[in-house]
């Protein structure tokens, strides 16, 4: 009923089960293009997950949003054992590339990619064992998945899927955005994008979906200047939405306690700096280590 007067999301994306959002194909070459390639990660995001994943004793990694594959390849070439899903196929196709252009590499060669559904990622997924070193969740990826219910059901039982795939001492990183700036303001908090350093001409505009006086979903719309595909014609204008559900800093993290039953180490940073509430800075991300302690 509400896509009837207000679009959720860019045409050609599928509306029922866990919604791809990059379901047209065009999006997913566009997310592609705007977040470039691992050159395109910013430093302090790679020194920092490279080194904390080493710090924890990683070696086997589940990154069950990979999207594109930008975030798994960086750490299949910094050594890790890398399991790779994603619900969207037309933004795993640009991963599987990768994987066949790098197949003489044996670290690229043992990459598992596979295509999977959080809420049925225990079917979708065999677990190594007792699972993984550490899964990650990261580039406001959770946020994608809708509250279909308006309890958060779907919220919780993709949670407590993705916290099932954590061995005992494993370590499960999350984040999104910081959605109570946002909905206080209005719009995103100002500063720099922490993950990656797109050189595309870009407008985000935001827009906050009240349901009931609740917020529900805050959509981000994307202009972004694509380049031609050949060597011939000029760059044009690419618009796309993508929608998110606000969650709120205090509510998520109870969301990921009880995922993992109370039995965990629960840590927030701020833009990968320690974060406190209250302080004068306020971060663009809120990412989560929880570590399985049961």
């Amino acid at each position: 009923m509400v896509d009837s007067i207000y679009r959720t999301r860019s045409l050609g994306v599928a509306a029922e089960g866990l919604p791809d959002q990059y379901a047209d194909g065009k999006a997913a070459r566009v997310w592609q293009l705007y977040i470039g390639d691992t050159r395109s990660r910013t430093a302090e995001y790679k020194t920092w997950l490279v080194g904390l994943l080493r710090d924890q004793r990683c070696q086997t990694v589940l990154d069950v949003a990979c999207g594109t594959g930008v975030d798994s390849i960086m750490l299949v070439e910094e050594g890790f054992s890398v399991t790779s899903v994603d619900a969207s196929d037309k933004m795993l196709k640009y991963a599987l590339k990768e994987r066949w252009n790098r197949r003489k590499e044996e670290p690229f060669d043992n990459w598992v990619i596979e295509e999977a559904n959080w809420l049925t990622l225990a079917q979708d997924l065999q677990k190594p064992g007792d699972g993984f070193d550490a899964v990650i969740c990261l580039g406001n990826s959770f946020a994608h998945l809708p509250d279909f219910k308006g309890d958060q059901s779907a919220h919780k039982q993709a949670l407590k899927n993705i916290a099932s795939m954590v061995r005992p001492g494993g370590i499960l990183v999350v984040d999104h955005r910081n959605y109570d700036y946002i909905l206080e303001t209005g719009c995103a908090p100002p500063g720099k994008n922490i993950y990656y350093k797109s050189d595309l001409t870009k407008d985000i505009t935001t827009s906050v979906l009240l349901v009931n006086n609740k917020p529900t979903m805050v959509t981000l719309d994307y202009t972004v200047q694509v380049p031609p595909e050949g060597n011939d014609g000029s760059p044009e204008l690419s618009q796309f939405r993508l929608s998110y559900y606000p969650h709120r800093l205090e509510p998520f993290t109870e969301l990921l306690k009880n995922a993992l039953q109370g039995q965990c180490e629960h840590s927030v940073l701020g833009d990968f700096r320690p974060y406190k509430p209250g302080q004068e800075y306020e971060p663009c991300y809120f990412i989560h280590v929880v570590k399985k302690t049961g």
